[in-house]
């Protein structure tokens, strides 16, 4: 969710207000009259505009994006009516025009702010409501759900299948990052066992930014884009992303986490710091302070 002041991607398709009103004023005239104006996040996939007071455009900035906001027409309906935290209601779906190649959607406006911006009051209370959030969504029967990596994201499967991409990105962390510490995490989190259990439903991206606050509180997820059934380590990233050192405990005790799963969930929060630190290093600060906060508490957590 990003208004594009900065390339992220060599690959991306930049949208702007007046593409985003045309599509609007041809596909859905009866929100023609409605004002639109750019959201400014640290996402990375999706332009998100207002339209109006209660609506939003999620729009895809390049193609490997497409399959999410398609998982979210799916899927969200189902998530929706199994957690108690508030999750987008997709109400439109519209189709490429006016130059612009993809699939886009119309969501209801969920008010408040994303944690980046404004972090919860309570870490304890957090770690409560986001806890019951990870075990509601992994009690849905996930017979159906997407398939581990799907729509082009490495999420839900073994760890195993992001080691090069890993070790690519941490031969040009010299100076980003301790090497030889975030190293040292990873290979721990490699030789846990893989999950055997049943593929359960993931969010795969709790990132502070996909967190919503409203009044103090957590009050919502969002984007639903790298949604999959697979290793639940990866929703217990959040424990480090999100959490302070006091309340991570009761985050993975109501989550269930054992030690391996816990042992992967900390490699994944550094590789996926990792693969962004230099990705990203001059064109999306945000990407940058939740990489370098996710790694640091995975580094203190291992003292």
């Amino acid at each position: 969710m990003i208004a594009m002041t900065a390339r992220l991607h060599a690959d991306q398709v930049d949208v702007d207000v007046t593409v985003a009103k045309r599509l609007v004023a041809e596909q859905f005239p009866r929100w023609a009259g409605l004002p639109v104006r750019p959201v400014s996040s640290g996402g990375t996939d999706n332009a998100v505009f207002r339209l109006g007071g209660r609506l939003a455009l999620r729009m895809p900035i390049r193609a490997s994006a497409v399959e999410g906001i398609r998982k979210e027409i799916r899927w969200l309906p189902l998530i929706a009516a199994h957690v108690t935290l508030d999750v987008p209601a997709v109400v439109a779906e519209g189709a490429p025009g006016c130059g612009y190649p993809f699939a886009w959607t119309v969501v209801r406006w969920l008010a408040g702010r994303d944690a980046l911006s404004a972090s919860p009051t309570s870490p304890a209370e957090t770690a409560v409501g986001l806890g019951r959030f990870v075990a509601e969504l992994q009690a849905i029967d996930s017979a159906a759900a997407p398939a581990p990596g799907s729509a082009g994201f490495v999420r839900g499967g073994p760890l195993a299948g992001r080691d090069r991409e890993f070790r690519a990105a941490l031969a040009r962390c010299d100076g980003l990052v301790d090497v030889d510490r975030v190293a040292a995490v990873w290979e721990e989190a490699l030789r846990a066992p893989d999950w055997a259990g049943r593929p359960v439903w993931l969010h795969a991206d709790l990132l502070p930014g996909n967190l919503l606050v409203r009044d103090g509180r957590l009050a919502g997820v969002l984007d639903f884009g790298t949604l999959c059934a697979g290793d639940p380590a990866y929703d217990l990233t959040a424990a480090w992303h999100v959490l302070d050192a006091d309340s991570r405990p009761a985050f993975l005790d109501l989550v269930g986490a054992d030690g391996p799963t816990r042992a992967r969930a900390r490699g994944l929060v550094v590789s996926g710091g990792v693969i962004a630190l230099p990705y990203y290093r001059h064109t999306n600060p945000a990407m940058i302070a939740t990489a370098r906060t996710g790694i640091q508490a995975v580094l203190a957590d291992t003292n």
